[in-house]
């Protein structure tokens, strides 16, 4: 049986880059060309269409870049082309990121009635100077403002973003930032650690990041102050209210099927064949003028998935949700046989970061905290 889908949406354009992302977002230089890119959208769904293999849509993501810093009306016209092409599931969750800086009550309700359910709001901080070290746009206060309309919308949910371990930061500072959080009570809570990636300006000029007995300390005394509020983790960085799980972030961390249309967006299918399944990944091109250009194809590259690379994949996404393992899970999303699971957890097992019963793999207190050395074994072990 083939997994779930859903389909990723991808905007490159912020109005400028912050120094920590590596995402493929692109400061903007001259007015958005909405139609255009829109239209290149729907043309790049309808190329894979023969992906979606009579499925529904489960949940669309739209991200970036920033979003938001496209209109209503694009969003309505975007959203009903999708809809004319792939038809959605019953309570389909459609999440629009958005960032505080960009924030218009009127603009928001209007996605709301474009279809959008879901906000998830780059928040990140809720000091001002570490704002300005981040390179965000938007004040405390903006931040503020918009997770008070958020919760104003008649949305189904809404997620803030927070980072943690920031340039100089506290175990006081990251506290006072996680207690402002709450207080807005978001049915959802992205908090994860700032890390310096290449290929950034922080990792051309890295600044002073707290250092590891600090950071510990901020995750777990964050985790208590989380639980405490009504918030249950689910995976490694999200926290979610009773029924305010991401549907969408979830349907990655169980190895199910993506479509990803724009600019660097990726795809994940699955494929039937006679010798069992397959499973075909894609990128499409990176940089929005030549995703524009109508001459050239849209797709970048793909790749079908080497059977040895199976287990590492699975587990390196479902690894990330705290929860129990299912055994014939893994056989379903792979079409591997148990054994190779079994083979590549087998020093996981030894060092006790994991361990199974008949039908599940737990991760055990220590391997939550090692889920790298987990993965790391599993390399050594192909």
């Amino acid at each position: 049986m083939l997994p779930p889908l859903a389909l990723y949406i991808h905007v490159p354009w912020c109005i400028q880059k912050c120094p920590y992302c590596d995402f493929n977002s692109h400061a903007l230089k001259q007015d958005i060309p909405e139609q255009a890119y829109i239209n290149r959208l729907l043309d790049d769904l309808r190329a894979d269409l023969a992906d979606v293999q009579q499925r529904p849509l489960n949940s669309i993501f739209i991200g970036g870049g920033t979003p938001s810093l496209l209109s209503a009306d694009a969003i309505n016209r975007l959203l009903q082309g999708v809809q004319q092409l792939i038809p959605l599931a019953p309570n389909c969750e459609i999440t629009l990121e958005a960032n505080p800086g960009t924030f218009e009550i009127e603009r928001f309700a209007g996605y709301v009635r474009a279809g959008v359910t879901r906000l998830s709001i780059g928040v990140q901080s809720l000091s001002a100077s570490q704002l300005q070290r981040l390179g965000r746009i938007h004040d405390p206060e903006q931040a503020r403002l918009a997770a008070k309309h958020a919760g104003q919308l008649g949305l189904n949910s809404f997620n803030l973003d927070l980072m943690h371990g920031l340039p100089e930061q506290t175990l006081a500072d990251a506290m006072a930032d996680l207690d402002g959080i709450i207080a807005l009570q978001p049915p959802h809570i992205s908090w994860y650690q700032l890390t310096i990636e290449p290929n950034t300006a922080f990792a051309s000029r890295p600044p002073q990041l707290p250092d590891d007995d600090i950071l510990w300390d901020i995750q777990q005394q964050g985790h208590d102050k989380l639980i405490a509020a009504g918030y249950q983790q689910y995976e490694v960085s999200a926290y979610a209210k009773p029924g305010h799980q991401s549907k969408h972030n979830r349907n990655y961390w169980e190895f199910g099927d993506y479509l990803g249309i724009g600019c660097g967006a990726h795809s994940k299918i699955t494929v039937m064949t006679d010798n069992g399944l397959s499973i075909r990944r894609c990128e499409k091109i990176k940089h929005p003028q030549g995703y524009l250009d109508l001459t050239r194809p849209l797709r970048y590259r793909s790749w079908t998935v080497a059977e040895d690379e199976l287990p590492f994949e699975f587990f390196m996404n479902y690894l990330r949700l705290f929860e129990a393992i299912p055994k014939q899970l893994f056989v379903e999303r792979t079409g591997l046989e148990l054994a190779r699971a079994e083979q590549a957890l087998a020093s996981a097992k030894t060092k006790q970061l994991i361990d199974d019963d008949q039908q599940y793999w737990h991760t055990t207190e220590l391997g939550r905290r090692y889920l790298n050395s987990i993965l790391d074994d599993m390399v050594g072990n192909d």
